[in-house]
């Protein structure tokens, strides 16, 4: 039983609109108790309460069940102290009158003189810490009290000792300088009060009862279900304003509080999505008929699904296979097999880019509608990049509703089946929601100190991970990937990796990452003879415990002659050649290596082949505009489009990843053979009819004047040493697939330096910066999963508290870049480009107007700080209401004149529809 003085303590109070409310301090610890053991057993899967037990070492769910009861509960026995309760309200919502009532009624009930303590620091003894210091003077074991510190988002720091907190803070945590006197008693009554009762209420009898140990990564995922159920037990209202754990009126004393009921009220409030629980697949094959309508299973698919559905203990699989032969389809197969298997109950995937994200989520949301209609549930999905506000089918998704009444249970009862988007996952939470299609880095993310990173280890343990186009990734990346696959090596997540073109280098460098977290060490104790050095194409390698399989002998599938032919010459008689080509008609696709010389090609073609149809395509055009061509294109040469007579597509690096396109012939600047090869894949693509000229796939390679000398702007984007190597071993045809992964390897292993003339220096230079960027990569990654006893210093030299977009640009090497919105003036108002209004648009359709300002601007912080304060003075001047604007609030514009062009610093920018934003330098 609790005193009545402790039931006077307050957890939360708040003034609204001259209502004054409060929490009783009990009422939040019980609600917090209520909802962490929901989630237990309700939210969680069967996967991670397996992981949490084998930290107990106990098959008993009620000794981990118990413990997370306790530290539900015991969370916030640091506000039972005179440091906390004597807090004033916020400053931005004061209430002094608050303030004073529940002060008198801590006094009246015992606290004498509370209203005339002076605390000098009682900014020394948060709420968390004091409850970590509280907790070990009781002899709570460090791993445990270690999670009470850190509920806020950071433990403790390595050095920091809490148990010095009572020695030297006594008042904070006494009212007085004593531990012994009458108040200080008192107060460490109802403090002993509510761990007697957390430890009651948990079904611990006794202190000793209480486990002594918690493994870090146990500890991980514990600290991140504590901080969700904190999270949830503070949320008043949904979102669409129906109660969860509202406070209540002065007037209401916990007594009078039924907190069962107001449990159970909010859980049906908050709980309007449904858990996906999928049961284990018996015939994999099935699933391609079930979820695509696939009558004939490619062989390839095929062989892969059945291996994967014969595993024991799935670990990491990867699976290596040619453009277009349907490792989206394997993978998303896998992801149904992995989870029934190991009980979980939910799926991220992982891309390169926000283009191929959203064409990722467009075949993800038809998968999960399947899953949804088939299982009569409703599931909750998740975009996540910078730009998912623009996504139109994302946009378009309905919200997650509440069931309020029988008459609203009835709708939303005949409206299960679907996929939606739940609200409360919003921000830091909603890594949480089952469904994830996001760009690479919200994966990245678990190896990055920053606060509340126990929320994302705790999704990604109850998740089957598929990382998709891994060869894109840079040596920076990649050791944030590794710190990654370590981490989901123990929790046991099932981790699918595809790839086109994957180097064995980096295959073994995923493998051994994935099984050091696993089984603690690097290599697999049962293995194929040189697993290593495995140069079969397609393969499928699969850890099944600490066992590495690997499939080869696949069904011969068919093969393609492509021919290559080198080009050096100059952009004018490049433009004549291709449109000779295109005299009887065709679709020639030229990717170049950067955005100036696609736009100088683009101006060029229409100046010399005016009846061309050409479309460029790259990153420097505005939102909505990239994606209008986008659309064109697929529409006219995507795998069901309208094919025209005849067209010229231009494009940057965008083409070799995100679009589902087909070129009868394709010309490229040179880049790595792996890429070379990405790009090849959109070359007779599809099966159809093609013009005479163009029934051997052929493709032009561009930028080879002479061996070691490959253009100022191509060494710049890829450096020497691959280009050398590309250049070496580049054969005059390719056998698809058989030659893919021969050429990646050779290219890619180091061996084969000493036969690639004048090599030496180059690849000195390239080592050097791949070192850098490793070492640079280390800054603020988390440690081993093993590495000390418990959470403290786990997060210590953090990377602060970013914003998410710097965030991201943490776990990439890339340069930062400034985006702008673009508008033009006008004398009857300003525009879009377009014409269209601003004042006839919504804040939403202006927001889709930005674009990224070339390198050129952000070569350096003094240049970015420069530009950032012209573009705000232009900004405030001519849309001072944008700062008020949810939407545009923080935005930068870009104002052209009336011929779309803008002087900025020493360029004038140009933004026109077809071409994108392009820039010159003007002469002073």
């Amino acid at each position: 039983m609790v005193s009545q003085r402790t039931k006077t303590l307050w957890a939360k109070k708040r003034n609204d609109n001259g209502r004054e409310l409060w929490l009783p301090l009990l009422v939040h610890l019980i609600d917090t108790q209520n909802v962490i053991n929901y989630l237990y057993l309700h939210w969680l899967n069967d996967g991670q309460r397996t992981f949490l037990r084998q930290g107990f070492d106990t098959d008993d769910d009620a000794v981990v069940q118990r413990l997370i009861k306790f530290i539900g509960f015991i969370h916030d026995i640091g506000k039972a102290t005179p440091a906390f309760q004597t807090k004033k309200s916020y400053r931005f919502n004061p209430a002094p009158e608050l303030d004073q009532e529940l002060i008198e009624r801590l006094i009246q009930s015992g606290f004498t003189d509370l209203d005339q303590v002076y605390l000098a620091e009682p900014n020394k003894s948060p709420h968390t810490v004091a409850g970590e210091a509280l907790l070990a003077y009781w002899g709570v074991p460090e791993t445990i009290s270690a999670i009470i510190g850190g509920h806020h988002g950071k433990p403790l720091r390595k050095n920091e000792h809490p148990q010095g907190q009572l020695n030297n803070y006594e008042k904070n945590y006494w009212q007085v300088d004593s531990s012994s006197g009458e108040i200080s008693l008192k107060w460490q009554s109802v403090q002993e009060e509510l761990f007697e009762e957390a430890l009651r209420s948990s079904g611990y009898s006794d202190i000793s009862e209480i486990p002594q140990m918690i493994p870090k990564p146990q500890a991980v995922v514990i600290e991140g279900l504590l901080i969700m159920a904190d999270w949830l037990a503070s949320t008043e209202y949904s979102d669409d304003q129906v109660e969860l754990f509202n406070l209540f009126p002065l007037t209401t004393t916990y007594d009078g509080i039924d907190t069962q009921t107001r449990f159970q009220n909010a859980m049906i409030t908050w709980e309007r999505t449904s858990r996906w629980s999928p049961q284990r697949i018996i015939d994999g094959k099935e699933l391609y008929a079930k979820r695509w309508g696939f009558t004939n299973v490619r062989p390839v698919q095929g062989k892969m699904t059945d291996a994967i559905g014969n595993l024991q203990d799935p670990g990491i699989i990867i699976v290596e296979a040619p453009m277009g032969i349907g490792k989206t389809e394997i993978a998303l197969a896998a992801a149904e097999q992995l989870a029934g298997q190991k009980g979980l109950s939910g799926v991220f995937i992982g891309l390169p880019t926000q283009a191929t994200t959203n064409a990722m989520f467009s075949r993800v949301k038809e998968w999960t509608d399947s899953i949804a209609q088939d299982e009569n549930i409703t599931l909750d999905i998740q975009l996540q990049h910078g730009k998912r506000a623009l996504n139109k089918e994302y946009r378009r998704l309905p919200r997650a509703q509440t069931i309020m009444d029988d008459e609203t249970e009835k709708d939303y009862l005949s409206s299960t089946g679907q996929v939606v988007i739940d609200s409360w996952f919003n921000g830091k939470k909603s890594i949480l929601t089952n469904f994830v299609v996001a760009t690479i880095d919200h994966l990245l993310l678990m190896g990055l100190k920053q606060k509340h990173l126990f929320l994302r280890h705790l999704s990604f343990s109850g998740k089957v991970v598929i990382i998709d186009e891994v060869h894109a990734y840079s040596a920076y990346m990649n050791s944030y990937l590794q710190k990654t696959l370590e981490w989901l090596g123990v929790y046991g997540v099932p981790v699918v990796v595809l790839s086109a073109t994957l180097p064995k280098d980096k295959r073994n460098e995923l493998i051994k990452a994935y099984l050091k977290g696993h089984s603690g060490k690097r290599k697999p104790k049962l293995a194929p003879e040189n697993w290593q050095e495995n140069e079969a194409y397609p393969l499928l390698s699969m850890t099944d415990g600490d066992q590495l399989i690997q499939i080869t002998d696949f069904p011969p599938m068919t093969e393609q002659k492509l021919q290559v032919v080198r080009e050096d010459i100059d952009n004018e008689s490049l433009i004549s050649e291709i449109t000779c080509l295109l005299e009887k008609g065709g679709i020639a696709g030229l990717i170049v290596n950067t955005v100036q010389r696609a736009q100088e090609l683009a101006q060029l073609a229409t100046k010399i082949a005016p009846h061309l149809p050409t479309i460029i395509v790259h990153s420097r055009f505005v939102a909505a505009d990239r994606a209008l061509i986008e659309d064109k294109l697929q529409s006219l040469i995507g795998k069901h489009g309208k094919r025209p007579d005849k067209l010229l597509v231009i494009g940057t690096q965008v083409l070799e990843q995100s679009l589902d396109i087909d070129f009868d012939v394709m010309f490229t600047d040179i880049a790595p053979m792996d890429l070379l090869l990405q790009r090849a894949g959109r070359l007779h693509r599809h099966t159809l009819q093609r013009p005479q000229a163009f029934t051997t796939p052929k493709l032009y390679v561009l930028g080879i004047s002479k061996y070691g000398n490959y253009g100022d702007g191509n060494e710049a984007v890829y450096g020497k040493y691959l280009l050398k190597k590309t250049d070496y071993f580049l054969p005059a045809e390719i056998t698809l697939p058989t030659d893919i992964s021969h050429l990646v390897q050779v290219v890619y292993d180091t061996s084969t330096n000493d036969e690639v003339p004048k090599l030496t220096d180059d690849y000195e230079h390239f080592r050097k910066k791949i070192t850098e960027k490793e070492n640079a990569a280390q800054t603020f990654q988390i440690g081993k999963p093993w590495m000390g006893k418990s959470l403290h210093g786990w997060l210590d030299y953090d990377a602060g508290n970013l914003s998410d977009e710097r965030a991201n640009a943490a776990v990439r090497d890339i340069e930062e870049t400034l985006e702008v919105i673009v508008t033009r003036a006008s004398r009857t108002g300003d525009e879009l480009v377009d014409g269209q209004k601003l004042e006839n648009l919504s804040s939403e359709i202006i927001a889709e107007q930005t674009v990224q300002l070339p390198r050129v601007f952000s070569l350096d912080n003094k240049k970015i700080e420069k530009t950032i304060a012209k573009l705000e003075e232009q900004t405030a001047m001519h849309y001072p209401h944008w700062q008020q604007d949810s939407w545009l609030r923080g935005m930068l514009a870009l104002r052209l004149d009336s011929n779309n062009q803008a002087l900025l610093d020493d360029y004038q920018l140009t933004y026109l529809p077809d071409l994108g934003l392009s820039y010159k330098k003007v002469e002073q």
